[in-house]
Order: C-alpha cells, then structure tokens, then sequence
C-alpha cells in the first residue's frame, strides 16, 4: 500500500535536519534547538499517521471473510487449507518433547504383548526426528521399516502410538493412514495409486503406512523409494486436485499444476511379514540406506501368548454382556484353553479366529433362543461347553454348517469325467490331505505344506484343460485356495515384443492368478532354444513368482510328453518346482464310445445299437493306428457332430423318421473308395 504522506514525513525530516557545507547554507542552518523541536514534532505525525494505518488495515483483516475463503479453496483443491497444517504450532525440538515419549513404550506394552524390546525400538524412531533436529518440512519426518511374524502386534502398536502421542498432544491427529500396495499390481493403476498417495500425504493423519508392497508393481515401489530418499516423487505428467481427484492437466495453462507429490512431513512406515533381506531387490539400495530405523518383532513366548488370551477373553466377556448381555463365567481355566488354540503356522491367528467364533456361537444361541440375560457358564474340559440355564451344550455346534454344495457340484462334474481313474484318485487324495491339516492345526502340531504344482502331459484330447478347470474349483470349494479363479495362457501371453517386456508382462499374468490356478497350454512352446532370450526370460521369471507365492499360487503346465520332458530342461528349478506330473492316457475305443454318447445326449440325441457297435469298431481301429493324431476326446465330439449334420440331410428326405435318433447311416466312418 503506498502511503503519500509518511513519504512526505520522512522527507521533511531530511530536509529540515540536513547540515549545508557552504558559508551561505551555514547563515541558513536552524539551531540545535529548532531542530531538535522539527524533530520531535515530526516523529509525533509519524507514530499518529502509523496508528491510523494500523487501524484501517485491522478493519480490512476483519471485513475477509476467511471461512469462505477456506471453502473456496477446497471446492477448488478438493482440500482444507487446514489439512495441510502441522500437529503444533511450530515443531517442537528433542528437549520439548522429553516429557512427550517418557513412559510411551511401558504404555504401550499394556495391549502389545511381549514385544518390550520392539516397542523401545518403536519409541526411539518417532523420537529420533525431535533429537536429530529434522529441518526439511516437506520431507518424510522418518522412514521406518517394520518387520515380523503375522499377529505379533505390528498394526496394534503403530496404531496405538498415533493414539498416545495426540493424547500426549505432540500429533494432531490420532489416526493413521493406510496406504495397501496390494491394490495396485499392474502399471495401468498408476493415476490410482499417485491420487491414493497424494489424498495419504495430505491427510490430517501424522503417520503413513505403507504394506503389502510384495504385491504391488515394481514401477510404483519405484516412486515410494523416491519419496523415502529424494523427498518427493517428480511426475511425468501435469496433475490438477478437482473435488479429490488428480485429473491430467494436459497442455492447458493453469497456475495450480502439481508437479511433484512430497511427504508433507510425515512418518513413512512400512510394514511386512518379510525381511530386510527383500527390501534392496525391491526398492533399491539407496531406498534401504534411507531408513532411519529398523524394528523387528520377536517371537512370542508362551507366556506372552497365555497373557494375550487372558486378554482376549476379557474382552469376549465384556463384548458378550455389552451386546448379548450373557455375563460368562468359566469353570476351567479360559486363557489356557484359548491359548491352546493357537497353531504353529498361523500364531495366535488362530487363536483369534476361535474368539470371533466363540461370540457368533453364543450370538447364534440368542437368536435361535431369545434368552433374557444372565449368567452363562462355560466348560472347557471336553471342548468348548455352554450352559444358559437348561443343561450343557456344546457351543460350536450352535454355528451353520460350513456349506457343501459347490464341493459336492465339483465331485460330481469330475465323477462325470469318463476314465482317468487314477488321476481322480490322485484329485480326492488332496481333499484327505488338507482335512489332516486342518486336524494337526487344530491341535496345535505343526502342518506339513504340500506343493501341489502339477504338469499334465498326454496327446491331445485326454481332456488336460478340462480337469485343469475343475481342479481349480475343487481346491477353491475345498478350501486350499483362496480364489479359486483359472486363468488360462499360452506363450502369446507371457512373452513379449521387445527387450524388458516379458518379465513384466509375465509378473503381471502371474498376479492375476494369485489366490487361483495359472493353467499355461502348450508350456513347451515357451522353450524354442537356447537363443530364445525372451522365452527363457518368462520361464525364468515364472520360476522365482513361484517362489514368491508359493502359499498362494497354483501353476499347472500342459503339453505333449515328450516336448514338455524337454521343455523341463529349460531351467534348472523347474523340475523341482513340479513334484506333480501326471500322465493323461490315452482313450480306448470303450471310452470313447461313452463320451459319443455322453456328447449326443447332450446335444438330445440317441443313438441305435448297431450306430454303436460301428462306433465302437471305429474307435478302436483309429486309436491302435495312432492315438496321437485320431484326437481323442476331439475325435468323438467330431464323429457325433458331422452325423447330426448328416442326419439332417436324411431327415429332409424321411420327415417320418424321429428327429433324436442317430441310425449308423448317419455315421460316414471310413472313406468310400473312388467310383463307389
């Protein structure tokens, strides 16, 4: 604001306090008094003219409407200026906060388990920004890697420090945002994963976790390395923030632009059942010099384990009388009988899980029964017992039973399959297999894991891709699974067109099947030689994915034996990857006479006894004279379809005749000789 008369003030006091050099300006020179007065007289306008200034701009700051302001803001930035707010007023140094972290990892430890030494570790990387002097706002405040066992309090601690230091009011927020990797696995959900991660950063939340990122796609794994270490992530393209959402600004002019996505100041926590070991393969070495602390969890000891069922039981008898209003009391010892529910490879997961069970039993009983409230006592020396008032009951069996009918639908489409007996035997010996399973797990013994990788070799036609189909709904109903989808690839779909395109291309296949079964037909055709450098590089990458994913990935090759036997010579891990080759024989004339009928029925057909018994004759000369080329399973579908054109054709000329019935006439097995 320009302001004529303080310019015209300052300029008076020069001028009347200004000394002249000449003898003239000497006669002309005020005296020390007259100065000392213009002096005086103009400071005095000066701090008047200061204070009528100060009032005018006050009334300006108080007519903004600043609430409006803010809203405009965000209806145009899709956020609050206040979002973007630190958790104080300033940051606070390491002497500030000494108070803030005392006793901080001892609170912790009241819901974290056994886990002292790792809570320590916890405390000192929140702390270490504070002590380390942390000068570079829009950086990450620190990178911290943690790393353990599933259920051994990982998320509960990291949620429950967010929640003590707002208590202690060091962050303004007591929340922590989640950021899942696993929800971007392929390179066309970047804009996703940078509109994910931005909304993240500018969040109100003073932490962001970062986990599943074994799951994500290298080139955004990329990115968050950048984030940790360069402080932010440099974006190809120019966004704009409309309503939450990063839209491509393209080629148009706009002053708004983001450029770059920063860490705002904020903890980077990532989170991991792995390892360090992985982190440099994945995110590079400059990402793993970049972390400022590494905190490990510890095994849980059997008595950390008995504390956190003791824990775990008082809060399902404070949920039960809260919600259900049935006040528990065990005869036995509970905590000791939940612990014993733990396994060995799912911890205290399983444990748990029995808890969650526990409660819907006795919500079950509510709801079947309407019982008022009260007392309800539990026995646990023969199982899990329940007595509401009228008797013991076992308390489990008050839950549905777990659904059956897709596992039998399964059963009975491959007991529909004609022939291979053996390898259905070897199908329903998986079943037998992950029933003992489950068995040793819920006695606390240790479960022995079963690669169930398989190779399918045999001609074509011995129905290879259709028992791959029902496997993968089989293991899916069984429970083996956890999705149970197949999805079906040959070479086409693994390799790719130039240099550095198949091994992402193969990665992504791969993650699509996780959770199901990767079928690859023809997976011999992968393998053309050893100067087939793409070829070599899917089977490579389709080796150590295997590996990667080994609990959550079934993969089943298909082919010819003898390609597919040289085939596994291609890498030398592939062998012992697939314990499981099976053999598809070949048909015999009986089988495929049944599958005809099978397919004509199918199709609302009948056949005669004597268009069976040439059909039988046929089958059996094609398959002695090469099995291989006749087709097998294609060989009838083909036989039977060509005869229902056939039949067609007769039927024209026999309109009488029945329309669902094949007669051998209808049949043209053998080539006529020329002239007849």
């Amino acid at each position: 604001m320009k302001n004529n008369n303080l310019d015209d003030l300052m300029q008076g006091i020069f001028a009347g306090g200004r000394i002249r050099g000449t003898a003239k300006d000497k006669e002309k020179t005020p005296s020390a008094a007259d100065a000392l007065a213009s002096v005086q007289k103009t400071g005095s306008m000066i701090n008047e003219e200061l204070r009528r200034q100060l009032e005018e701009l006050q009334k300006m700051t108080d007519e903004l409407d600043l609430g409006a302001i803010e809203k405009e803001v965000e209806k145009d930035f899709g956020i609050s200026p206040k979002a973007t707010a630190k958790s104080g007023d300033e940051r606070r140094g390491a002497e500030d906060v000494a108070g803030v972290f005392e006793g901080l990892a001892e609170a912790l430890g009241e819901s974290v388990i056994g886990q002292e030494r790792f809570l320590r570790e916890l405390v000192i990387a929140f702390k270490r920004p504070y002590v380390m002097d942390w000068d570079r706002p829009e950086g990450a405040r620190n990178v911290i890697f943690i790393h353990g066992s599933a259920y051994t309090g990982k998320h509960e601690a990291l949620n429950g420090m967010a929640r003590l230091l707002k208590e202690r009011g060091l962050f303004g927020a007591d929340s922590v945002q989640k950021l899942d990797m696993a929800m971007y696995p392929g390179q066309d959900r970047e804009r996703i994963f940078l509109q994910d991660l931005y909304m993240a950063l500018q969040s109100d939340s003073e932490v962001l976790l970062i986990e599943n990122y074994e799951s994500s796609h290298p080139a955004f794994l990329g990115q968050l390395a950048d984030l940790a270490v360069k402080g932010r992530i440099m974006l190809n393209t120019r966004y704009v923030l409309q309503n939450g959402r990063l839209l491509d600004a393209g080629n148009a002019l706009t002053p708004d632009a983001i450029g770059a996505v920063r860490p705002n100041g904020k903890y980077l926590v990532f989170i991991s059942e792995k390892g360090t070991d992985k982190l440099a393969g994945a995110f590079g070495a400059a990402f793993v010099n970049a972390i400022g602390d590494i905190c490990a969890t510890d095994k849980l000891s059997d008595g950390s384990v008995y504390k956190i069922a003791e824990l775990e039981y008082a809060k399902l008898c404070k949920k039960a009388e809260e919600k259900l209003g049935f006040r528990l009391t065990c005869e036995g010892d509970a905590a000791a009988f939940l612990q014993s529910k733990r396994s060995h490879e799912f911890g205290i997961g399983s444990m748990l899980a029995f808890c969650r069970d526990w409660f819907r039993a006795l919500a079950q009983y509510k709801l079947e029964h309407g019982a008022a409230q009260g007392e309800v006592k539990i026995y646990t020396e023969n199982g899990l017992e329940a007595d509401f008032g009228s008797g013991r009951l076992e308390l489990m069996s008050l839950l549905p039973g777990a659904y059956k009918g897709e596992l039998e639908s399964v059963k009975a489409e491959l007991d529909e399959i004609i022939g291979l007996r053996e390898i259905k035997e070897y199908i329903f010996s998986l079943e037998d297999h992950y029933k003992v399973q489950q068995m040793r797990k819920e006695q606390g013994m240790r479960s022995a894991s079963l690669s169930m990788h398989m190779i399918f070799t045999g001609n074509p036609g011995t129905g290879k891709t259709t028992i791959a189909r029902i496997v993968s709904k089989y293991l899916k109903a069984i429970g083996v699974l956890s999705g149970g989808q197949l999805v079906e690839v040959t070479r086409a779909d693994l390799v790719g067109k130039y240099v550095g395109h198949t091994a992402p291309l193969t990665t992504q296949v791969i993650k699509s099947a996780l959770g199901g079964v990767l079928f690859i037909d023809e997976a011999y055709s992968l393998y053309r030689g050893k100067d087939d450098s793409f070829g070599l590089e899917a089977i490579d990458t389709l080796v150590k994915e295997m590996e990667d994913h080994r609990d959550d990935l079934l993969v089943i090759l298909a082919g010819y034996s003898k390609e597919m036997a040289e085939f596994m010579t291609a890498n030398s891990g592939l062998r012992s990857r697939f314990p499981n080759i099976i053999e598809f024989p070949d048909y015999t004339g009986e089988e495929l006479l049944k599958i005809a009928l099978s397919i004509a029925k199918g199709k609302g057909y009948e056949l005669t006894e004597a268009a069976q018994a040439s059909l039988l004759d046929y089958f059996n000369i094609m398959q002695a004279m090469d099995s291989r080329e006749s087709g097998n399973g294609r060989l009838a579908r083909n036989v039977v379809e060509k005869a229902i054109l056939d039949q067609s054709r007769r039927l024209v000329a026999e309109p009488e005749s029945r329309l669902d019935l094949l007669e051998e006439r209808d049949f043209d097995l053998f080539e006529k000789p020329d002239g007849e």
